[in-house]
């Protein structure tokens, strides 16, 4: 008996750092019926660089350990990394993001499989970020054809996932592609697409057998667009077996219309799904003097509040809503919960650090691959107010959410309520200036001008052609040269201050373009950044992250279009306008 006495306090023991503490108020809703082999996973890609930077990792005892044990002690079954062809310059300068080609992906798989853990490798076969509205070739492939790019994928994805296997990873699962939403690895056929696929589905099964490949996409709230897709997919023979979706759900529509898509693609098709990419922000302050996804100044919906609480509510509403209520729903991947501060006390002295090491979502080397994008707008980390660790690298509360949510913790407390940002003086900010920025109320305070007799610019209500809502200004015309306009609105009210504006964009047929958003003062434009079009549902967001308003100045935003036409007319829709201060 004594003997069975201390094995059990041995045992208590080893799972203290795991429980939650005397001291914590931390609630979590048991979720029912969670498998044990349901996947929780977590996006660490940046952890080198984010080390190399000085940054260090502790345990919930106090004591300095690998990220990728506290991991494991606290529930995390899988590790994802991305994978990037080649994202360093002809001097070997990274472009940041992690600096994540397939021997950063070793090093790190390596140590998750020392303490029994799982790796995704989500391949974006580019040279740095890719997502819907970004989809570049790796340079060393961009003079080829379509045979040879083929060929190229698939000996890029083998090789890789051979050396990651005969390294000691134990690869679970394989994306061949990220965010895959209108295009691959430079091409925007679907044809093309799909052909791309099936080389890099062939290099996994040959390679990783045993592994599940898998297709990312995004945007679930754009009504058809998933089942869309697994129909092309089906139509075009691409073998997966998983359907991967990112949810934010500042972003992408509500939990019902999740497990609503998803079912649908399950049931459909035969395939399982899971959330590939979520996250949800423990505060609304920023650490590193870089902007945030999401903040309190963000003009997004607000589900929960920025609290640790609030982390563990959403996270564990999408796992229940996934064992729960969506067919064949297989797991959910939280993304890059350790992208902290690199700890320096001014922008400065971590700009040196991200600018080294790659720590930052972009270095500026990065211009010689993405100009308009990373080459403008190069920083720090823009998720670290959505990580589990504090600026000091240790664990929050909220990492105990994957080993609790399965038998529950503590009581319910009363029902938390979003915070609304305050000035100063206690009265409420308006997170966003802009009237009617999404269109919704039929463009109140928005103006066309049409500088070259289009055949229609007006507010359009098709919830399939918006953003967000049902409503969004709309250009078609049917000749040549003839799409050309600016999209405006005064803003009345704006204090002094630094702010930061966004629209976006989506369209086709536009041949030869120029489209960019603006700022202007007092007449005279003071801040332009450059809009993608390309093909439907492919929103494009043009972000001025920065412009100072004086007091009393005349502020009027908005966005120029001018399109050739690509055989005759152009089209396009635009959405979701957002003025914002900037702390």
């Amino acid at each position: 008996m004594k003997g069975k006495t201390v094995a059990l306090l041995l045992a208590l023991l080893l799972l203290l750092p795991l429980a939650a503490s005397a001291e914590t108020e931390l609630y979590v809703k048991k979720v029912d019926n969670l498998p044990e082999n349901f996947i929780f996973g977590m996006d660490i890609s940046s952890v080198i660089a984010e080390e190399n930077s000085g940054v260090k990792y502790y345990g919930f005892d106090g004591q300095e350990q690998d990220l990728l044990k506290i991991l494991a002690d606290s529930g995390i079954t899988h590790i994802r990394v991305r994978v990037w062809n080649h994202p360093y310059d002809a001097q070997g300068r990274g472009f940041g993001g992690g600096n994540c080609d397939i021997e950063t992906a070793l090093a790190i798989g390596k140590r998750a499989a020392k303490y029994g853990l799982k790796l995704i490798v989500d391949f974006h076969y580019s040279d740095f970020w890719a997502d819907p509205g970004k989809q570049m070739v790796p340079l060393a492939w961009k003079d080829m054809n379509m045979e040879e790019k083929t060929e190229a994928l698939y000996q890029f994805t083998k090789e890789s996932l051979a050396l990651l296997r005969d390294g000691g990873v134990d690869v679970a699962m394989v994306q061949v592609g990220n965010e895959t939403n209108g295009g691959l690895c430079g091409e925007t056929d679907w044809g093309k697409i799909t052909r791309l696929m099936k080389a890099g589905i062939q290099a996994v099964r040959e390679t990783c057998p045993d592994a599940l490949a898998s297709l990312h996409f995004t945007d679930p709230q754009n009504t058809g667009n998933y089942a869309w897709y697994a129909q092309t997919m089906a139509e075009n023979g691409v073998d997966y077996d998983v359907f991967a979706s990112s949810y934010y759900p500042y972003w992408h529509g509500d939990l019902d219309n999740l497990a609503a898509v998803l079912s649908q693609v399950a049931e459909t098709y035969g395939k399982r799904v899971i959330v590939m990419e979520t996250s949800w922000a423990y505060t609304g302050e920023d650490s590193d003097f870089s902007g945030n996804t999401i903040s309190d100044e963000s003009a997004v919906e607000k589900n929960y509040p920025y609290t640790v609480q609030g982390q563990v509510n959403s996270l564990r509403d999408i796992a229940d809503t996934l064992v729960n209520r969506t067919k064949n729903a297989i797991g959910m991947v939280y993304w890059e919960g350790a992208w902290i501060t690199v700890g320096g006390a001014s922008r400065e002295e971590n700009s040196t650090l991200w600018e080294k090491y790659g720590s930052g979502w972009a270095s500026s080397f990065a211009s010689v691959y993405d100009p308009n994008d990373a080459g403008q707008y190069f920083g720090g980390s823009a998720v670290d107010n959505q990580a589990f660790f504090d600026p000091s690298g240790h664990p929050l509360e909220s990492l105990k959410v994957f080993q609790l949510m399965r038998d529950g913790y503590g009581e319910a407390p009363e029902t938390e309520q979003p915070e609304e940002a305050k000035t100063a003086g206690g009265e409420e900010a308006p997170s966003n200036y802009i009237r009617d920025p999404g269109f919704e109320n039929g463009g109140e305070g928005w103006t066309f001008h049409d500088l070259r007799h289009a055949d229609q610019l007006y507010v359009e209500d098709k919830k399939n052609d918006s953003l967000t809502g049902t409503k969004h200004a709309h250009f078609w015309s049917a000749a040549q040269n003839s799409v050309e306009f600016t999209l405006e609105q005064q803003v009345d009210g704006l204090p002094e201050g630094n702010f930061s504006f966004s629209i976006s964009i989506m369209g086709g047929d536009a041949g030869e373009y120029e489209a960019y958003a603006f700022v202007k003062l007092n007449g005279e434009t003071v801040a332009t950044a450059p809009m993608k079009i390309t093909s439907w549902n492919n929103w494009d967001t043009g972000t001025i992250p920065e412009f100072f308003h004086p007091a009393g100045a005349d502020v009027t935003v908005g966005v120029y279009v001018k399109c050739q036409g690509k055989g005759a007319g152009a089209w396009g829709k635009i959405d979701d306008a957002l003025l914002t201060p900037v702390q």
